[in-house]
């Protein structure tokens, strides 16, 4: 079965990232904080191992927001290719959204970004039908990993909730107003409680 999934560190407050998003600080200031179990904290435990896996574990394709691909706002006015460097992590077809057209980028280790201005609903259509049995990730930001919730499309959502107040920023479940999950794993840490939904029934 084709699942889609999505994984999103989140703070205490519900933000998965905070105020003022810019080029010097990509989830915004004090995003980074909500991060903490997997970028080097020597207080990580197994329990932020495992969600590693869970985070990193290969996907068919993967849709994302245009501020999560880049801090350019407006018309493409320079040659950025993402925030990752010459090779993604993704390894397969990034549909991501925009307002503005542009022509795919094709990155080393099989990542190609694609530019969907058909919305939400049409970047999912694609990303479908290119995964084929290896499902779909929703990979971000806030207002797409929305978008996905509110169409009912996501099978399991990981959630690593950090024990941190950022006190604004960007939240996923405003106007979320089904939420249809059930737990079906829960893993602690000092630096984030890791649970797995999954679609009830």
């Amino acid at each position: 079965m084709q699942d889609t999934t999505c994984h999103m560190s989140i703070s205490l407050d519900g933000f998965v990232a905070g105020p003022e998003q810019s080029r010097e600080h990509p989830l915004g200031k004090r995003g980074q904080e909500v991060h903490s179990w997997h970028l080097g904290d020597e207080r990580a435990n197994e329990a932020d191992a495992t969600a590693v896996g869970w985070l990193m574990r290969p996907r068919g394709a993967y849709v994302m927001g245009r501020n999560m691909f880049g801090p350019i706002r407006g018309e493409w006015a320079e040659d950025w290719r993402g925030w990752w460097g010459p090779e993604p992590p993704y390894h397969a077809p990034v549909f991501v959204l925009t307002h503005h057209a542009h022509e795919p980028i094709e990155m080393e280790g099989g990542t190609t970004f694609h530019f969907v201005t058909g919305g939400f609903d049409a970047a999912y259509a694609q990303a479908r039908q290119t995964a084929g049995d290896d499902g779909v990730d929703i990979a971000g930001g806030a207002s797409t990993v929305r978008q996905a919730l509110i169409a009912g499309v996501v099978d399991e959502l990981t959630l690593d909730i950090a024990p941190v107040l950022l006190g604004s920023g960007e939240r996923i479940f405003d106007g979320v107003e089904s939420f249809g999950m059930e737990p079906v794993e829960v893993l602690h840490s000092p630096l984030a409680t890791h649970i797995r939904y999954r679609r009830a029934g």
